[in-house]
């Protein structure tokens, strides 16, 4: 038996409450954004949004689990089970997240991260500590399984594996600082993996 119709929008709220949020923060910035505006975008009162958001920071978690947590859960599952090979995998499915980023939504919370979090310090650290330090783990461990089946030789990348990031990063802050002047940032990217895998390739 279906659920009722209130059940399953009462059930929705907490998303479009999110979904409100990302929207607001990205057109105004974290400093700027008011809860009110949140909760009139998202269609609900501001008492009500309270229910399940006491503060703006919490909303900013919440848009930093939704829209970047998410999509790094799905490929640190990818990673841990994967039957490619270790080259395969790389140009394959994390070449593919990784041109997906700088256009992606989670571009906007970088922005905002960027350009606010000195003065949001804690915001910073929950991004660090939530998708940062786990997707940087997932990468280590990605190369230390390589090296153990003798795919990888051992190198210090193992020890930087901000090295894998480095294309993303340089590809959002590109498009944020020099918009008018374009860059290939698959090629970008590709070209990272070409190099990460010349130098550690048994």
């Amino acid at each position: 038996m279906p659920e009722p119709r209130y059940q399953r929008r009462k059930q929705a709220r907490p998303q479009e409450i999110t979904d409100a949020a990302f929207a607001a923060f990205a057109e105004n910035g974290y400093a700027a954004t008011r809860v009110e505006e949140v909760a009139k975008r998202a269609g609900v009162s501001k008492g009500l949004m309270y229910l399940y958001f006491k503060t703006k920071e919490e909303l900013f978690k919440a848009v930093i689990r939704s829209v970047v947590m998410r999509r790094v859960d799905a490929l640190i599952e990818v990673v841990e089970d994967t039957e490619l090979c270790s080259e395969d995998f790389m140009r394959g499915p994390m070449a593919d997240f990784m041109k997906q980023v700088p256009g992606s939504p989670v571009a906007v919370v970088i922005r905002l991260l960027i350009s606010e979090g000195p003065r949001h310090p804690e915001l910073v650290d929950y991004y660090y500590e939530n998708v940062v330090s786990r997707g940087l783990a997932a990468i280590t461990r990605f190369i230390d399984r390589g090296v153990k089946r003798g795919e990888f030789r051992k190198t210090d990348v193992s020890d930087f594996p901000q090295l894998f990031l480095a294309p993303v990063m340089l590809g959002m802050i590109w498009k944020l600082l020099f918009a008018k002047r374009s860059l290939n940032t698959d090629k970008l990217i590709d070209t990272q993996i070409d190099m990460i895998l010349a130098y550690i390739k048994a």
